[in-house]
C-alpha cells in the first residue's frame, strides 16, 4: 500500500501551492488557527465572551464570530482582543518572490 504525505494529499486534493484554490484554504485555516487561539487564551483567564467582549468594545456575538472564523474581523478589534487578553502580537510577514522597482 502506498502512502502520502500530507503535502501530497493537499496539492491533490486543495489545490498545488501558488494556486488561488491553495491560497484561499491556506488564509481559511490560517483564520480558524487566530480564532481558537483566542478562545483558548480567553479561556485561559476564565473570560466569558460577553466580558471580553465589555473590555474590547464589541458585542459577545461578535467575540464569537472571531473564535469561530464567522467574519472578517477588522485588524483593529484582533488587536484589542489580544491585548485585552494580555497577549503579545508578533507578525512574521515574507514577501513573494519578485523584483522591487526602486
Amino acid at each position: 500500500m502506498k502512502t502520502y504525505s500530507l503535502e501530497e494529499l493537499t496539492d491533490k486534493y486543495i489545490g498545488e501551492k501558488g494556486t488561488t484554490s491553495r491560497e484561499n484554504f491556506e488564509n481559511e485555516l490560517r483564520l480558524d488557527l487566530l480564532g481558537q487561539t483566542i478562545k483558548h487564551a480567553r479561556q485561559e483567564r476564565k473570560l466569558t465572551q460577553a466580558e471580553l467582549g465589555e473590555l474590547v468594545g464589541v458585542k459577545k456575538a461578535q467575540i464569537s464570530k472571531i473564535e469561530n472564523s464567522m467574519t472578517d474581523a477588522r485588524f483593529t478589534t484582533v488587536l484589542k482582543v489580544f491585548e485585552a487578553l494580555g497577549a503579545t502580537v508578533n507578525f512574521n510577514v515574507r514577501l513573494k518572490k519578485r523584483k522591487m522597482a526602486y
